[in-house]
């Protein structure tokens, strides 16, 4: 009989799962951000243990080992001087006419869309270490942003 009408079980066609990528470099977090890493941990924990599906307590599993291991490598940025744009700033920008206000965070703390950028994000890369006044090449474009505040 062909190799094409054995099938030994519907776990060897899967699709084998990987492992969440951890973000590359050091793993910076405001206090606000490594509070919502451990609430992340517990309450992964507490959803492990309850969990009955086996496939579904995998999943979980996963996760929480993504969680844990975030936690485990958090270490809380180092303040920025006063005025000077860094990880847990709030800063203002204008480009183009257009200003517009983020907050510089860690990984797991960023949403863009409330306005919480990761220190990595090219945005929040061009920042880090401006002052207000200054203008700072972002897009190829040798003085793109101007710093109009920094909090």
């Amino acid at each position: 009989m062909s190799v094409a009408f054995r099938r030994e079980s519907d776990d060897e066609h899967k699709e084998p799962e990987f492992e969440l990528p951890i973000p590359v470099g050091p793993n910076l977090v405001t206090e606000r951000g490594l509070a919502l890493i451990e609430a992340k941990v517990a309450e992964l924990k507490g959803a492990v243990a309850a969990e009955t599906d086996e496939a579904a307590r995998k999943k979980l599993e996963r996760t929480l080992r993504y969680w844990s291991t975030q936690h485990a490598t958090a270490r809380i940025a180092d303040r920025p001087e006063a005025g000077e744009a860094g990880i847990g700033s709030l800063v203002t920008v204008r480009r183009a006419g257009r200003t517009q206000r983020f907050r510089i965070v860690g990984h797991d703390e960023a949403d863009p869309a409330a306005a919480l950028l990761a220190f990595t994000a090219p945005l929040a890369r061009a920042m880090m270490g401006a002052m207000a006044g200054e203008r700072v090449a972002f897009g190829g474009s040798a003085d793109a942003l101007e710093v109009v505040e920094v909090a």
